[in-house]
């Protein structure tokens, strides 16, 4: 046999991030002596059984060690002053079978040693572990001699699975975290061992830690019963007892955890209770504060997100509670670092508490939030968010003149990022309508001459200003106004010019290519040309275009047929003509010398059509039946003999 080794390298468990899954185990199951009335019921042959990997050899093994130890069992019931000599030897081999039982676990050990990191883990490893601890569970209790050397194996398990974790780039298996499993199982087995200080709470850090992997493997009913093991470990010490930094911190932290778990698995009461009940292991340390008041936070914006208005409220109650631990957490502060995160915890909150008012519509808790903010100690909180959440208010209120005065703020503040600036344009100029559309290209323009600004912002503030349906009067001839200022810009023409900003400069042109042919169905033909015309600037000259561009001069000469502007027509179709001779652009300059009365123009033009490549009969038959009398006359008119 394998003598277990005297010292092992006992450091605190680490932790990498990894992950763990766990069979049910008979921890702590009775040997029953078997009596003539009731059948036996052994939970591991039972296992052994049902498991068809397991040879014969050790189902029988471990026959022979139930039967011995159901001797031992009836020799102890009879007392040692009966047959004092049986007793003790039988003592002696319990000893033996507690040694055999933790020489099996050590040998696994070592097999899991030896495993390369690079290969993923079979799962034998941690079944036989599984199997060795049930069979060591059947021999509690155990002499502090053998709670050491289980602790000893506990921690080099738990040090060779952390050695595995950080040696492997590949995320942490199930089989791994099996591991983590057995090894608080040996500690839970053993947690009164005595010459080792605070087993209880070293046994618990062990559960702890397991459950977090759980709860990143997603795992919550299996995290949440480590987390209660654990609890159960320190549950009976004294907490005004606590004087260990480290322990104080560990309590604190295994009530948060245990409140996570509850919050995944939707169990807010829970959540909630345990929150408070951290409030009770503070020990007033400035870093317990922070962290409890960030949970706080946490599941407040988390609440917030779901956008009900029936959570609103809960949310508020939570944000507020974690706003009163950080004014208590800076009453006891005593480092610089840890007063710096408190206060940036405070302002944080005090932004999601004016978010939380904006979305239940209660403008002027926003404005005082922002107030204070703003007004919060020497220089004062200037987070990309407070001009936003103003303007909002602002808006909410009515009171464009105000929220315009944000708007344009957001132009001096080179922090804001340029997802926000434009949310708020959108914003903006969804409540204040046409009327802000003059604001918003000064806005937008500004921006423009401070920072970077992309394509894509450029396209969605146009969209934006352009609506999704066309409106009447003013607004609609002044949106089309700012559109075609802001499109004509050299400063924005130039975004779309860039490397990589092909499929941004045809969205632009898709945008106001569409947005013109609503204005030509509405037979508003000035609006349309102009647009048109804008929508030609992020068309590129190369000759891959030219199709698109004679496209584009083509509309523009029906635009200006329609305001009977036929020298700006013609221009346009000649243009068309270069680039694409077909018999679109032919039957187009036939259309504007009918108009022009330029009959021997017109009569040339149409003796011309046939030799147009795309020309068909059909191509006349489908035109208006009252260019028919037109085009019958002109054909006529040579016969005539004044002509």
């Amino acid at each position: 046999m394998t003598p277990i080794e005297p010292t092992i390298r006992i450091r605190p468990p680490l932790l990498k991030g990894q992950r763990h899954i766990d069979l049910p185990l008979t921890t702590g199951a009775n040997i029953v002596e078997p009596s003539s009335s009731s059948p036996v019921t052994d939970p591991i042959l039972e296992y052994l059984l049902k498991q068809e990997k397991y040879a014969a050899s050790q189902i029988e093994f471990w026959i022979h060690q139930r039967d011995e130890l159901r001797r031992l069992i009836s020799v102890q019931k009879m007392g040692s002053r009966f047959c004092p000599e049986i007793y003790h030897r039988r003592a002696s081999a319990a000893d033996s079978d507690h040694t055999t039982a933790l020489s099996l676990i050590e040998s696994t050990i070592k097999s899991l040693e030896r495993h390369l990191p690079a290969h993923p883990l079979p799962d034998s490893f941690s079944s036989e572990l599984q199997l060795h601890l049930a069979q060591l569970s059947q021999l509690a209790p155990f002499p502090n001699s053998i709670k050491l050397l289980v602790w000893k194996l506990s921690y080099r398990l738990w040090n060779t699975c952390v050695d595995l974790s950080n040696a492997s780039t590949a995320k942490i298996s199930e089989e791994h975290a099996k591991l983590r499993q057995v090894a608080a199982e040996l500690l839970f087995l053993t947690a009164d061992v005595v010459g080792i200080p605070s087993p209880g709470f070293k046994a618990a850090l062990f559960y702890y830690k397991t459950g977090l992997i759980w709860h990143d493997l997603r795992k919550f009913d299996l995290a949440n019963n480590c987390f209660e093991k654990a609890t159960d470990l320190v549950s009976n010490i004294e907490i005004n007892s606590v004087s260990d930094d480290d322990e104080r911190k560990f309590l604190l932290d295994l009530n948060l955890a245990r409140s996570r778990a509850a919050w995944e698995v939707s169990d807010r009461n829970l959540a909630f209770a345990l929150l408070n009940r951290s409030k009770n292991v503070l020990f007033g340390v400035s870093r317990n504060y922070n962290a409890l008041a960030n949970q706080y936070l946490t599941f407040g914006k988390t609440l917030l997100s779901i956008s009900e208005g029936s959570v609103v409220n809960e949310a508020l109650k939570l944000m507020n509670d974690a706003l009163e631990l950080c004014e208590k957490g800076l009453r006891v502060v005593k480092r610089t670092e840890e007063t710096l995160n408190l206060k940036e915890l405070r302002l944080k909150t005090l932004r999601f508490i004016a978010a939380a008012h904006l979305q239940s519509d209660d403008f002027e808790s926003v404005l005082k939030c922002v107030k204070v903010l703003r007004e919060v100690g020497s220089g004062g909180d200037y987070h990309p968010s407070l001009s936003v959440l103003a303007m909002k208010a602002w808006l909410g209120l009515g009171r464009y003149g105000e929220a315009e005065k944000e708007l344009r703020g957001m132009v001096v503040n080179k922090g804001i990022p340029e997802g926000v600036w434009v949310s708020a344009v959108e914003s903006y100029f969804l409540a204040a309508g046409a009327a802000g559309a003059e604001t918003v290209k000064g806005v937008f323009l500004g921006l423009l001459e401070r920072c970077h600004v992309s394509a894509g912002a450029a396209i969605r503030v146009v969209n934006k200003v352009v609506g999704s349906g066309l409106s009447n009067g003013e607004g609609m001839k002044l949106r089309a106004n700012v559109v075609n200022e802001l499109v004509s810009d050299e400063r924005v023409v130039v975004l779309f010019d860039r490397e990589g900003a092909a499929k941004e400069r045809t969205t632009m042109h898709a945008l106001l290519w569409n947005c013109a042919t609503e204005y030509f169905r509405s037979k508003d033909y000035l609006l349309s040309a102009e647009m048109f015309e804008k929508s030609m600037l992020y068309v590129p000259h190369g000759i891959e275009n030219r199709i698109l561009r004679a496209k584009g001069y083509r509309v523009l000469c029906l635009c200006y047929l329609g305001l009977l502007q036929l020298d700006r027509a013609e221009e346009y179709i000649n243009e068309a003509e270069k680039l694409e001779p077909n018999i679109a652009s032919a039957f187009l300059k036939f259309k504007i010398f009918l108009q022009k009365n330029d009959h021997n123009s017109a009569i040339a033009q149409m003796q011309a059509m046939p030799s147009c490549l795309d020309f068909t009969t059909d191509f006349i038959s489908s035109q208006p039946m009252k260019l028919l009398p037109a085009v019958l006359f002109l054909l006529l008119l040579p016969l005539c003999p004044n002509s």
